[in-house]
């Protein structure tokens, strides 16, 4: 039988393709926070995910200091790819260039303006994750 799993390049460009992710991030006393979120991701690089500052997922983050991502292609052959983490950064919004590139991943290049414009500002923060432990699955391998 043939593995599913994928090569180095190949998990790192389906990530850096634009998904939504699910974050996962372990909580104390708690089920982990599961949450679709936008993100960046060039290959070799980290994961960058942009969010409001002191919110559930803000908090979460903090205090666990990794997450994990999947990011997953619901249609038929089904593939994903999971990246686990340390958070390198959480203190700082991104740069105007870091949201444009996180937005222009999920709307038009005017919508993805307007959406940055309207949100980055003093509450936005840019969570670095540096992944460690990827998992894959791509069922096109038979």
């Amino acid at each position: 039988m043939s593995s599913f799993v994928m090569t180095v390049a190949e998990r790192e460009e389906f990530l850096s393709g634009a998904h939504v992710g699910v974050l996962a991030v372990e909580r104390a006393g708690r089920a982990p926070l599961a949450v679709p979120v936008w993100y960046d991701y060039s290959p070799g690089g980290e994961l960058l995910i942009w969010m409001e500052r002191d919110t559930v997922k803000d908090r979460s983050i903090r205090a666990a200091g990794r997450l994990s991502l999947v990011a997953q292609d619901e249609n038929p052959p089904y593939r994903y790819v999971t990246v686990e983490g340390p958070v390198i950064a959480n203190d700082a919004p991104p740069t105007r260039e870091q949201a444009l590139r996180i937005a222009h991943r999920y709307w038009p290049p005017e919508q993805a303006t307007a959406y940055v414009d309207a949100s980055l500002g003093e509450r936005s923060v840019l969570v670095r994750v540096r992944p460690e432990k990827w998992l894959s699955n791509d069922q096109s391998k038979t």
